[in-house]
């Protein structure tokens, strides 16, 4: 039994009468008999009463057709699923992010517009560190991640930088640099904090040890100006980063958007313009997998990102890049 004879089953049914039928299928009689008398032989029961003007359903007959009916339906409605799945209209996605990436307004702004957008796509969201984020995409447990800068770059996962924003120094409130004072017109670059100042204070990392990343460029960084800070802690998450520089147990430098956190007990202040350490914001998924919801998730975010970058720069909406084997500059 296939659905073609269902089809054909369907059709004699409401047309009750076999020419009429095959002409409405577009096909001719006999074959059209041939493939109703093959179901009657599967079913082991006769589906209609032939007569002189035509044919008629016999009892089985009529609780077949309910039966075809349903199937025909249920096919049907299964056909125009999984063309919205094919069009990225109907899915499920598992995203996750870093802590540092969910405090960058972008991402809610990201997730609200898909579900408003395409409410049949569910969203299946989950927190980790950048790397475990990266190998699970690398092994298709996820479908998309947001992250700084990956500390990993497995083969097939693409990694393509969103916005970019700067990093502060985040200082426990009693910290002498945390008690500078600004004065005047000069205010804020007066509490800017210059790389140097950074010798010998204790430092606390997030980042896997010995991995590029958002630390391990500050690190380079204060290493070519001869800077050596004392790293206290090394941690997965960069809020545990900010707990414990709330707690006293050290400084750090953050993405600016992470300034929200503990704002009681830490006081954050920019890195002077020579230290240009930025952290990025990146979207990362697999090149063999951008499909369906995935495909649509990143026409989204792109569309997005680049809405926020032109609000920035006025004018020049900056490209964005998909970086797969460059240096690494940030992670958390």
């Amino acid at each position: 039994m296939d659905l073609r004879q269902l089809r054909y089953f369907v059709a004699a049914a409401q047309a009750g009468h076999m020419t009429r039928a095959a002409a409405e299928l577009g096909i001719q009689q006999p074959p059209l008999s041939l493939q109703i008398k093959s179901l009657e032989t599967q079913l082991g029961m006769p589906l209609f009463v032939r007569h002189p003007k035509g044919v008629a359903l016999t009892d089985g007959g009529r609780q077949f057709l309910a039966e075809a009916r349903r199937i025909l339906a249920d096919m049907e409605a299964m056909q125009q699923r999984m063309a919205r799945v094919a069009r990225g209209q109907l899915g499920q996605l598992a995203i996750a992010f870093t802590s540092s990436a969910a405090a960058h307004a972008f991402m809610p702004e990201a997730l609200r517009a898909c579900r408003s957008r395409f409410p049949d796509i569910e969203l299946v969201l989950g927190e980790d560190n950048a790397a475990a984020i990266t190998e699970a995409i690398a092994a298709s447990k996820l479908h998309a991640g947001f992250l700084r800068v990956p500390v990993a770059r497995p083969e097939g996962v693409v990694l393509e930088t969103l916005l970019n924003e700067p990093t502060v120094v985040a200082l426990p409130l009693d910290h002498p640099l945390a008690l500078r004072p600004g004065k005047g017109k000069n205010k804020d670059k007066d509490m800017a904090i210059a790389l140097h100042e950074l010798d010998g204070e204790n430092l606390i990392l997030v980042r896997r040890p010995g991995a590029p990343g958002l630390y391990a460029n500050l690190l380079a960084l204060c290493a070519a100006q001869g800077v050596r800070p004392n790293v206290v802690a090394e941690v997965d998450r960069m809020m545990t980063n900010l707990n414990l520089v709330a707690a006293g147990g050290g400084i750090s430098v953050v993405p600016a958007s992470m300034q929200g956190a503990h704002p009681q007990a830490i006081v954050y202040r920019p890195l002077a313009a020579a230290a240009q350490l930025d952290a990025p914001l990146t979207l990362a998924y697999r090149a063999a997998e951008c499909t369906g919801a995935t495909a649509t998730f990143v026409t989204l975010v792109r569309e997005i990102a680049a809405g926020h970058a032109k609000a920035k720069r006025p004018g020049a909406m900056r490209a964005m890049r998909a970086v797969r084997a460059s240096t690494p500059r940030a992670g958390a």
